[in-house]
């Protein structure tokens, strides 16, 4: 008899993740990162397409400039050593894991905020697998100082982050005992 109480207490765990994997919520926050994922691959493909060999002046603040990041997050670490490259691709697959995993068991901001960020590392991590580096063309500046180049993921990831500290520190959480 004691050796059914592990069993069945793994079943009925593997069960709840199921049942709550499949609920409306998480399958509308799916669909959000679909189309978050859709958005930003819209905007790579049509800047690789159109921009590929130049830059376009838009405004005083704006160009368009495509540089190919084989780095993470605004070309930092960038290396053209392919096992360096592949073992950060590993890792960030594993963080994106990690993230589908506390957004499936958050609640409801967490889950907007963590859908954004997912929807924007998925994105990016598409394009290390599929080009072994990550399109970046947007280059905001002010005068002579530009910004890091980036791409419409790298606003979602940001944007899930800056969502993310927000409610941390700024919504009153209720906390039970």
């Amino acid at each position: 008899m004691s050796v059914q109480l592990p069993k069945m207490t793994i079943i009925k765990n593997l069960n709840n993740i199921k049942n709550s994997f499949f609920s409306i919520e998480n399958l509308a926050v799916s669909f959000f990162i679909l189309v978050l994922f859709f958005l930003d691959r819209v905007s790579k493909i049509y800047v690789i397409n159109n921009f590929n060999e130049n830059s376009v002046y838009l405004n005083d603040y704006l160009n368009i400039d495509l540089l190919w990041n084989t780095g993470i997050g605004f070309g930092l670490f960038s290396t053209n050593s392919s096992l360096i490259y592949s073992l950060i691709s590993i890792l960030i697959s594993f963080v994106v894991i990690f993230l589908l995993y506390l957004m499936l068991s958050s609640k409801k901001f967490d889950k907007f905020a963590l859908a954004i960020l997912i929807g924007g590392a998925v994105g990016n991590l598409y394009d290390r697998i599929s080009y072994n580096a990550v399109p970046d063309f947007i280059d905001f500046h002010v005068g002579n100082f530009h910004w890091f180049i980036f791409n419409v993921a790298d606003v979602f990831i940001s944007l899930g982050i800056i969502f993310l500290i927000y409610n941390e520190l700024f919504v009153i959480k209720k906390k039970y005992d």
